[in-house]
Parts: C-alpha cells; sequence; structure tokens
C-alpha cells in the first residue's frame, strides 16, 4: 500500500516571484491534506493540483531569510526540494531567502573566513567544536591584536547556529565593507556547559535542574575552555576592552551571566531576547551594583516586543535601574526569531571596540 510519504522529487521550490511573494510547491500525489507552515506567515493549506502537485503562493514578504516546513498528512517534514536547511538538536526546518539589499544578503565585497576546531571539553564531557570568523585581511602576524566578540547561539541549536541561518559571517562582511564596524575576529562556540538540558528534548532543561546546571556548565567551559583555546589559536586581545560577550536567548542569559559574574574579563555585552535567566537577581548576582560601570564599556539589551520573553527582559532592565548599573535598552518590532537576532547582530557589533 502506498503511503503520503513516498515523495516522488521532480519541482522546484520555494520560488520567490518578481513581487516577493513565494510559492511553495511540494509533489505528494497520494497525499490528502498537505500544509505550509512559515515563519511569518503562519500555517496554509496547500491546493493540490491534477499532477499530484500541492502548491500555495504567500502574500507579499518582506525581504528577509524564513524557515518553513510542511505538514503532509499530519506528518512534518522539510522541502525536499531545497536543500538549505536550518538544522537543531530537536529537528530540521527549510530555508527561504527574499532577497533585499539586507545586511546579511551576500553582496560582492572582500570575504572574511570561517574556521572549525574541534575540541574535547573536559567539563561538559563531550566532543564539540569552535567556529570562528576571522575578518579580510586578518594577519596572525601583525603588530596589534584584533579584538574579539564570543557570540553564543541559543536553545536547540547547534554551533552553527549563528552561521547557518543567523548569517553573522554575511553581515560582518558587508558592516566592514561599508566602514561601519572595526574588523574583529568573532568566535562561536557550542552554548552547552551540560548536554542533560537537550537529552529529553524541549522539556528536558526542566528535569533534575538540568538548566541551572548548563548554565554553571557553560560559565566554566567558557573561562577555562573557550577563551584560552581562541587565544592560543589566533592573534586576538585578552582584555575587557578588547572582548565582547553576546549572544541570543539562552545565549543572552549566559551573557549576562558572563557579564555580572566576570566584569573583570568582558568589556562589551550584548543579550539579544534573553531567556531562562535567573527569577532572583540578587540572588544570582550578589556583587552586582554600580560600581559594575567602571568595568564595562556596553550593555545592551534588546528584545522584540511580540516576543513572550519581553517581560523577563523588562524586569532585567528595571533590576538594572535599580542597581544603578548602566546599560541600554531597546525594544523592537518583532517575535522571538530569528529576524530580530539578525538585526540585533548589526546593530551591536557597530557599536563595539570604539574607544
Amino acid at each position: 500500500m502506498k503511503t503520503a510519504l513516498a515523495i516522488v522529487i521532480s519541482l522546484f521550490s520555494p520560488i520567490v516571484q518578481p513581487d516577493h511573494s513565494v510559492t511553495f510547491k511540494l509533489k505528494a500525489p497520494e497525499a490528502t491534506k498537505v500544509s505550509v507552515d512559515c515563519a511569518g506567515l503562519g500555517r496554509h493549506d496547500m491546493v493540490k493540483g491534477n499532477d499530484g502537485v500541492w502548491s500555495y503562493t504567500s502574500p507579499v514578504m518582506e525581504p528577509d531569510i524564513y524557515t518553513y516546513s510542511f505538514s503532509l498528512d499530519g506528518t512534518k517534514i522539510i522541502d525536499p526540494s531545497n536543500p538549505e536547511q536550518k538544522t537543531g538538536y530537536f529537528g530540521n526546518e527549510s530555508l527561504l531567502f527574499v532577497p533585499g539589499n539586507q545586511p546579511w544578503d551576500p553582496r560582492e565585497v572582500p570575504h572574511g573566513a570561517l574556521h572549525h576546531h574541534p575540541y574535547r571539553s573536559a567539563i561538559a564531557n563531550h566532543d564539540r567544536e569552535l567556529i570562528v570568523y576571522t575578518p579580510p585581511g586578518y594577519d596572525a602576524k601583525s603588530d596589534k591584536p584584533l579584538p574579539v566578540l564570543y557570540l553564543l547561539h541559543g536553545f536547540s541549536d547547534g554551533v552553527d547556529g549563528w552561521t547557518q541561518v543567523g548569517r553573522a559571517h554575511v553581515i560582518l562582511d558587508n558592516l566592514l565593507a561599508e566602514k561601519k564596524i572595526v574588523p574583529m575576529v568573532v568566535v562561536m562556540p557550542l552554548g552547552y556547559g551540560d548536554m542533560s538540558v537537550i537529552s529529553n528534548g524541549w522539556e528536558g532543561r526542566k528535569k533534575d535542574n538540568a538548566w541551572e546546571k548548563n548554565l554553571a556548565g557553560f560559565d566554566k567551559t567558557l573561562l577555562e575552555e573557550v577563551l584560552p583555546l581562541a587565544e592560543t589559536s589566533y592573534h586576538i586581545r585578552k582584555d575587557a576592552a578588547g572582548r565582547a560577550l553576546a549572544g541570543l536567548s539562552m545565549g543572552g542569559a549566559e551573557s549576562i551571566q558572563g557579564a555580572l559574574k566576570h566584569p573583570e574579563t568582558f568589556g562589551w555585552v550584548g543579550a539579544f531576547s534573553s531567556g531562562g535567566m535567573p527569577g532572583d537577581f540578587d540572588k544570582a548576582y550578589p556583587d552586582a551594583g554600580e560600581a559594575l560601570n567602571e568595568r564595562f564599556k556596553l550593555l545592551w539589551i534588546a528584545c522584540g516586543k511580540q516576543d513572550g520573553l519581553i517581560e523577563p527582559n523588562r524586569k532585567l532592565v528595571a533590576w538594572l535601574d535599580q542597581k544603578k548599573i548602566k546599560h541600554q535598552w531597546t525594544e523592537t518590532a518583532g517575535a522571538h526569531a530569528w529576524p530580530v537576532w539578525r538585526r540585533n547582530l548589526t546593530s551591536f557589533t557597530q557599536l563595539l571596540f570604539r574607544d
């Protein structure tokens, strides 16, 4: 008996139309119901043609990068006609590129390089890697080491989150070509300090204090493994004024943690849509106070107004106000999604290392 999952790949999908509407297609002649679920669009039923191809054409879409998937008789699948994917620990999604001269669109500019460094984390008991971006013209023998940004991904993402869908390297290439940022090295580590936090899916973070163990373990691996490996492998600065730490969601919480626990280590800090922060900031960071203003050159916090984490982030900002810790707070349009974080990175990096 044939099933709806017996799919024949013989078409091109998705198709970005000249007006920036998008047509999604899936050939599944045996299926009875097919829908597409696209970030920014929601879920929409597709219509079956006489050739067994299901299709849906969206309204005009803003230039950006979107994730999407199909539901095929109740089974979620990626687009078999599209090789571009966002991978993660809890499943993959297809990627849709709607061009429009955005900072993350590839351009004919000098390009930096991405390097992959496998290593064993003794702290997390896990084999992993660093992904490192070096800017165009990087010279390991130059007189001056470059400043460095340690950039952290979110929960469920892998080490390549910021390059795969965040397009951090493309953003940096374009901003450098426009002379909007200073040249910097970007170190992107795997953000799990305890792998048990992802061992049981989305709910795994709530079991056996897995989340707390993860944050504590990452803080330790960041300082004791990531920084030493990066600093012995690249010609980068080792002073707080030359180091930045930033991340999204889980990575935002890890950045706040790193900043408030180690203000002598990171002088520039960015937290985008931070998730999983402590419920009691006073208890978590008892030494935080006005004296930190002498340490931080920038503490930049941002969140989308439609993000379910906007209130915890507002609570953080109110606590910083109470402690008289200087910061910049930015509320933007958008939900808990990559279109917000790519824009956050674009804005944040333009503020860095300008002494």
